[in-house]
């Protein structure tokens, strides 16, 4: 099998990593932060490690704002729907958001009697007049992923950063495609929240999200519970990460997380980049080079999203599955707004999405499987 579905989930998983989600099951499986004996104690100390490499790596300088959820997903929704909103606030964002920023969003607008204006961004570029259009006195979030999951390109961050703080608008940044392949400093980059995954590039197990919470906000918990400290108080903790960690935390995925981490940077970012910047534009190149084929974006990070025309993206990725063992993902990739913008919401698109493992010969090998395909239409 050839896997080209990195934009989901890496896979295979390196060795160090399921050691560690190993280590964690079977030589110190015990509740972390719920006990004062040895196994309770390193369960804890490794998710402190954890919060500690995190922090470091994502230039925030306080590591008990590193907070664990069970996904991005999560991570998103605390962050918007844990907002202090008040009826009538306002939001700007972008057209190119994953559903697990639209909807918490839209949620918002229901419940809250919020607003959200989608910001159309065309080949990654700013354009300050269509924001400041958008800006209202009462904008209180500016939400941007940082790459999108559909076509793989980057959004103008500087820029919108830059926008948000000449403002005074706290910054949330969905990094779920970037997160283990770019660097990211919040604090240097004027990141407020930054959300992201740990099963994708940076090569951690399912089952375990992260949010990056600045110094300068504020969130409402969205769950209650125990927190295996102030347990005296009626009410949930002030104090972080207990306000935002109830119950048990995932702690072989963070462990897997911590591996995954390590190897990212064993690796190095530069290295990791290149290699999948190589291997995508080799694939945009040569997609383009078919008669046929429509290839979206810029290939900006390891994502190449393509149609052939008049074909449904699903009929695709199932011959390619059945036929020559080559996995992708086709579809609306959960970010309907973008296939609206891209004028492919009834057919989607297929995305091909590179690792570190994947190799040149693998993409000659799709590249052969797609032009058999195309004969056929």
């Amino acid at each position: 099998m050839i896997y080209f579905d990195h934009a989901a989930s890496s896979y295979p998983k390196p060795p160090e990593v399921v050691q560690a989600v190993s280590e964690a099951l079977t030589d110190y499986g015990a509740n972390p932060g719920r006990g004062n004996y040895a196994l309770a104690e390193k369960a804890a100390n490794v998710i402190n490690e954890t919060r500690q490499e995190l922090a470091h790596f994502f230039g925030l300088s306080n590591p008990n704002r590193v907070i664990f959820f069970q996904n991005a997903t999560m991570a998103l929704n605390q962050a918007i729907l844990g907002f202090p909103f008040q009826k009538r606030d306002h939001v700007i964002t972008t057209t190119f958001e994953h559903n697990s920023v639209r909807r918490p969003l839209e949620a918002c607008v229901l419940e809250k009697g919020i607003d959200v204006t989608y910001i159309r961004i065309r080949d990654g570029e700013f354009h300050e007049e269509k924001w400041s259009e958008a800006l209202r006195d009462n904008t209180k979030l500016i939400t941007v992923t940082h790459a999108s999951n559909v076509t793989g390109e980057l959004m103008p961050l500087d820029a919108i950063s830059q926008f948000a703080k000449q403002h005074n608008i706290p910054l949330l940044v969905d990094a779920s495609q970037t997160a283990g392949v770019l660097s990211i400093n919040m604090e240097k980059m004027g990141i407020d929240l930054l959300a992201f995954p740990g099963h994708k590039s940076l090569l951690g197990p399912q089952g375990i999200g992260v949010l990056l919470i600045g110094e300068e906000v504020e969130l409402n918990p969205l769950v209650y519970g125990g927190t295996g400290a102030h347990s005296e108080s009626r009410n949930q903790p002030e104090a972080l990460p207990y306000k935002f960690e109830s119950g048990t935390v995932n702690t072989p995925g963070i462990a897997g997380l911590l591996a995954g981490l390590r190897v990212v940077k064993e690796r190095t970012l530069e290295a990791i980049r290149k290699h999948e910047i190589e291997l995508a534009n080799e694939c945009f190149h040569q997609l383009n080079m078919i008669d046929g084929i429509d290839v979206y974006g810029k290939a900006d990070v390891g994502v190449v999203a393509f149609s052939i025309k008049g074909v449904d993206s699903h009929e695709i990725a199932m011959i390619l599955d059945q036929h020559y063992q080559i996995a992708v993902r086709a579809g609306l990739h959960c970010a309907p707004l973008a296939h609206e913008q891209l004028e492919t919401l009834n057919t989607g698109l297929i995305r091909v999405s590179f690792g570190f493992t994947n190799t040149k010969e693998e993409v000659d090998t799709f590249i052969d499987a797609i032009k058999e395909i195309n004969q056929y239409y």
